[in-house]
């Protein structure tokens, strides 16, 4: 009986893991370029009584397995790179890539960091940095005088300055994309840093080397579908139940025994 005990609670263990991956994914349905992101589980160790293949005591063969399992373990939390909507801004700075591919940002330890989130703003000095206060990677700086900014879908940037009739190109966007992006470790503040899970970040312009093209004035909202999760969230609380239930028989099946002498 204690054994069923250690097995089911192992179940609302992993259980409660879910449903707080879960509440993540609702608490972050309106953040910028979020990604989701879902639990998954493995059975562990089984104790075999009989094992099939062998001899029995009659000389035939065991045709299966006789073996009791002890419970569910959580062994990776994967992120979905799946593309939100594209959300229209009209904010010239407010950036978004149709496809593969992060956004880099220069991190003060000198390493990068990659995003999807595209909310893009102006430092005192003319510097394109994230809300943070993270400067984009490669610099782009743009001018004082500027009246307004373009971006092309290949990632130029170009500026009108004051009394020219033609714009000035000032910087150009450099994306970059993984071989396996589900191997990436989430920094918080909308970062993702590389791992050796991820590989080495694969660096292009925007439209080249499988990495999609820039949209200016549009943010990629969270790929979070609130009734999907909602529908896990009832799943989970379920399983979360009748793993309980199967703590209360086994305690209900313990007392019985305990009684027999009664």
């Amino acid at each position: 009986m204690i054994k069923a005990m250690r097995t089911a609670a192992s179940g609302m263990s992993a259980q409660q893991m879910n449903v707080d991956n879960i509440a993540n994914n609702l608490a972050n349905v309106n953040t910028t370029g979020f990604k989701k992101s879902k639990v998954e589980f493995q059975d562990v160790l089984y104790q075999r009584i009989n094992q099939a293949g062998v001899s029995s005591a009659t000389g035939s063969v065991i045709p299966t397995n006789l073996e009791v399992g002890y419970g569910v373990k959580p062994v990776a939390t994967t992120r979905q790179f799946a593309m939100g909507e594209l959300q229209s801004t009209e904010n010239p700075l407010d950036m978004a890539i149709q496809g593969n591919g992060f956004f880099q940002v220069a991190m003060p330890d000198g390493t990068n960091a990659y995003t999807r989130d595209g909310t893009f703003k102006v430092s005192p000095d003319g510097r394109l940095i994230t809300s943070d206060g993270f400067f984009v990677y490669p610099e782009i700086t743009i001018p004082e005088d500027a009246e307004s900014v373009q971006v092309t879908p290949e990632g130029v940037v170009s500026v009108m300055q004051v009394g020219q009739a033609e714009p000035t190109e000032i910087g150009q966007f450099e994306l970059a994309r993984f071989v396996n992006p589900a191997g990436l470790s989430a920094m918080g503040h909308n970062l993702f840093q590389f791992t050796a899970a991820s590989g080495d970040p694969i660096t292009a312009v925007p439209g080249e080397e499988g990495i999609g093209a820039i949209a200016q004035g549009y943010l990629e909202v969270s790929n979070v579908d609130v009734v999907n999760e909602m529908v896990n969230m009832i799943i989970a609380q379920r399983a979360y139940e009748i793993n309980s239930k199967a703590i209360q028989t086994s305690e209900d099946m313990t007392q019985i025994a305990t009684n027999l002498k009664r």
